[in-house]
């Protein structure tokens, strides 16, 4: 069992309706000097333009940003951390390491990986076709589509994440309606970044992720805001 769990990895990610959402953070620059100032020397339509000869390039260092870029945080004991703050929003993370036993995670591990009725699903972006770098199972009453790729409504839950299910809403005391599963067949398995924020979800959904196999870091950043000229 330890070679297998060397090789591959498998992740589930509850979601459930709630208040907490990470929010993004972004750099804005005032470009009101630069404009004013391009205003005040911007030649009139009537007036012949300068010589090209003659002409004069300055440099000016771009105006200094509202928001930094935070410095990456590296977080491996258990507790409550405030990961984002205002004014782009609070966002928190409970980490809890062996939150199943190394023993119990072994023989769990072993049967989502055999049972599960994992599928490699197909991506057309830009008139080509790709695999997705891993594979996937869906559990939830409502059908879930995430990159313009819909995975049907499947509300047999197997007996094992029914189980997980159950526990994880006693920790949190949060309800959770849907599981995303993600079987990492070897470290060439991947998942692009995404935002976990599709309508099915829900406006502030709450996950909880758990994972058994393999050990990998789990990254997270913000998603910058929209910006408004």
């Amino acid at each position: 069992m330890e070679d297998k769990r060397q090789r591959a990895r498998v992740q589930g990610g509850w979601a459930s309706q709630g208040n907490s959402r990470m929010t993004p953070c972004t750099a804005f620059r005032d470009p009101s000097a630069r404009n004013q100032a391009f205003a005040n020397s911007a030649p009139s339509r009537f007036q012949r333009e300068a010589d090209p000869s003659k002409r004069q390039f300055v440099f000016k260092a771009p105006e200094e940003v509202v928001c930094k870029v935070p410095e990456p945080r590296l977080i491996e004991k258990q507790g409550l951390y405030e990961i984002s703050t205002l004014p782009s929003g609070v966002s928190k993370i409970h980490l809890i390491p062996g939150f199943i036993s190394l023993s119990e995670a072994d023989w769990m591990f072993d049967q989502l990986f055999h049972e599960i009725p994992w599928r490699q699903r197909t991506h057309v972006r830009h008139d080509q076709s790709y695999d997705e770098p891993r594979l996937t199972a869906w559990y939830g009453k409502l059908p879930y589509t995430y990159s313009r790729l819909e995975m049907q409504a499947n509300p047999d839950w197997h007996p094992l994440l029914a189980m997980l299910k159950d526990l994880i809403e006693d920790f949190t005391k949060n309800t959770f309606n849907s599981l995303l599963c993600n079987l990492y067949r070897n470290e060439k398995d991947s998942v692009d970044w995404h935002s976990d924020d599709e309508p099915t979800l829900g406006k502030n959904p709450i996950i909880a992720s758990l994972s058994f196999g393999a050990t990998r870091m789990f990254e997270m950043r913000k998603k910058p805001l929209p910006v408004s000229l």
